[in-house]
C-alpha cells in the first residue's frame, strides 16, 4: 500500500526526441501546471525547496536536461547540446505529459530554455515566465568563467571535498542551510570509474559555446513575446549585468525586475522571500 501523498516528488523518466529524459512531479496531476527548469551544469533537483511549496497549488515538472543529472547523456554532443533541442525536447515533454498550458520558471540556462520556447514552438501555452538570473543577452566574461569550470569538472576522494567545492563555487546562489548544500551535494554527485566524485552531468555540454557561441543572444526572440515576465535578478550577478535588466523592463514584454540582494548567479530559490515572489507572481499578483 503505497504512503506517497501529492506533496511528495515522484521521480518519472520519459523518451523525448529519442533520448531518456528524467524529471521530478510534484503536486496533482488535476492541477495548473509549473515547468521548473535548472541552469546549465545543474539538475532539477535545484528545484526542490521551491517545488515543494509550490506544489500546494500547483503540479511542478522538474526536468534533468539532457546530459544532466539521471537524463540521458547525448550521444551526439555537437548536434544536441544546444538550445534549439533542449527547446525540442520541452516542447515534446508538454505533448507527452498532455500539458496544453503551463506556467514557466527556469533558472539561467533554464530561462533561456523556456524564453525559446515562449517565443516559438510553445507560443501560447506559456501563459507567465519567471527567469532567475537570465535575459536575452549575457555578459561575455561570466560565460567564459561559466564554461571553464564546467567544461572541466573537478574531482575528488571523497563527497565531503565535493560539498567543499560545491560550497565555494556556488557561492553565488546566497544563503544555504548545511542540510541544502549537503542535499544539493548528493543530487548532483556521480562516481568515476577510479573511485573519485565529480558532478553528475556530460562535461561534452560545454561544447554548446564553441558550436552555438550565440546560442544566448535572444534579443530577437525577446521582442516577439507578449506574456507576463518576473526577472530575479541577483543583486551582485556578474551574468545578468544591470544595464541588461534595465533594458529588458523597456523592450518586448517589459517585464518586471526585482533584485534579490545577498545573491551573484543564481539565487538558490531556497528561501521565503525567494519564494514568495515568484508565487505572487505565478498567481496573477
Amino acid at each position: 500500500m503505497s504512503t506517497e501523498t501529492p506533496n511528495d516528488p515522484r521521480s518519472q523518466y520519459v523518451k523525448l526526441c529519442g533520448r531518456e529524459i528524467h524529471y521530478v512531479e510534484w503536486g496533482d496531476s488535476g492541477q495548473d501546471t509549473l515547468i521548473a527548469w535548472h541552469g546549465l551544469a545543474r539538475t532539477g533537483r535545484d528545484m526542490d525547496d521551491i517545488a515543494r511549496h509550490l506544489s500546494r497549488r500547483w503540479r511542478v515538472i522538474c526536468p534533468d536536461t539532457l546530459g544532466r543529472g539521471l537524463s540521458q547523456w547525448s550521444p551526439q554532443p555537437q548536434a544536441e547540446y544546444h538550445l534549439g533541442f533542449y527547446v525540442q525536447q520541452a516542447t515534446a515533454l508538454l505533448d507527452a505529459l498532455g500539458i496544453e498550458r503551463c506556467s514557466w520558471l527556469g533558472t539561467s540556462m533554464g530561462g533561456a530554455i523556456g524564453t525559446l520556447a515562449a517565443a516559438g514552438p510553445l507560443r501560447g501555452r506559456i501563459e507567465r515566465l519567471v527567469l532567475n538570473d537570465n535575459g536575452p543577452s549575457l555578459a561575455r566574461s561570466a560565460i567564459e568563467r561559466i564554461r571553464t569550470y564546467a567544461g572541466s569538472p573537478a574531482a575528488f576522494d571523497t563527497v565531503g571535498e565535493l560539498e567543499a567545492y560545491f560550497r565555494t563555487v556556488y557561492k553565488p546562489f546566497g544563503w544555504l542551510s548545511d542540510a541544502q548544500w549537503r542535499r544539493l551535494t548528493e543530487t548532483s554527485v556521480r562516481r568515476l570509474p577510479d573511485g573519485r566524485v565529480t558532478p553528475h552531468y556530460d562535461p561534452a555540454m560545454v561544447q554548446q559555446f564553441i558550436h552555438y557561441p550565440d546560442d544566448y543572444e535572444l534579443w530577437t526572440a525577446w521582442d516577439t513575446l507578449d506574456l507576463p515576465v518576473l526577472c530575479l535578478r541577483g543583486a551582485e550577478s556578474d551574468l545578468l549585468l544591470r544595464e541588461t535588466a534595465d533594458a529588458m523592463r523597456q523592450r518586448g514584454p517589459r517585464a518586471v525586475v526585482v533584485e534579490i540582494p545577498g545573491c551573484g548567479h543564481a539565487p538558490a530559490l531556497n528561501t521565503p522571500d525567494q519564494i514568495a515572489i515568484v508565487e505572487r507572481f505565478l498567481a496573477g499578483g
